[in-house]
């Protein structure tokens, strides 16, 4: 991706944000130079890879296959000096674009269309060699307990969840005419380097052609703390 469209992603995320008046931790907000001036009092942003992060999945068009998000909170499978047992994320998918089909084989997480138009996702369950199970898929959304044939598109409208378990495959659209989606994610700990199973072989961060300065620092470029 370019950095211009990671910078206009980020904008355009932004001004969802406000429009459905959920605010943002101060670090979202830091310019790039401010980065530079923060010492290890922020290492947990660091280390558990807080804040922005783009991905167009490595397929190089960001507007049909690809996620805006932020992790805003989250703890570290790998570092006992962080307690925190969970993560939040906020992320943004528009109408017309998608993200890839994948599963995670540890953390589950409930899924919320916090606002915005009616997002869908597509649940298998993993057939225990990464392919795709033709047998039904449990779905546990607000409080009720049902089943689907596998690759039933689930639809949230804004205010519902669907809890995602462990290897239950799926990905994420929007219905055609709803409208971009703001979307949330309260999960286990979160850790994108080992815990994110693709059906197809996807990138997850972007490589990132410098056409324009950054607008925000994405999760995996922060500055090492000065000591």
């Amino acid at each position: 991706m370019k950095r211009s469209e990671v910078n206009a992603c980020i904008r355009y995320m932004e001004h969802l944000i406000k429009e459905h008046g959920f605010e943002l931790p101060p670090f979202c907000h830091w310019q790039p130079e401010e980065w530079e001036t923060k010492g290890h009092e922020y290492d947990e942003i660091r280390d558990n890879m807080l804040g922005w992060d783009i991905t167009d999945f490595g397929m190089g068009d960001w507007e049909k296959v690809g996620f805006a998000l932020i992790t805003l909170r989250n703890g570290n499978q790998h570092d006992p000096k962080y307690k925190k047992v969970y993560a939040e994320k906020l992320l943004m998918l528009k109408e017309g674009q998608k993200a890839a089909l994948h599963f995670h084989w540890t953390k589950s997480e409930d899924i919320i269309n916090r606002g915005g138009g009616t997002l869908i996702i597509h649940m298998y369950n993993d057939d225990g060699n990464g392919g795709l199970a033709d047998t039904d898929v449990q779905v546990n959304s607000d409080g009720r307990t049902y089943s689907v044939p596998a690759g039933t598109g689930v639809e949230l409208k804004p205010g519902e969840s669907v809890t995602i378990w462990p290897h239950q495959y799926h990905d994420f659209a929007v219905k055609p005419g709803t409208g971009d989606v703001l979307i949330g994610e309260v999960s286990m700990c979160n850790d994108d380097n080992t815990d994110n199973r693709f059906y197809e072989k996807v990138g997850r961060f972007p490589e990132i052609e410098e056409d324009e300065p950054p607008y925000r620092l994405l999760c995996n470029e922060y500055p090492a703390a000065r000591d």
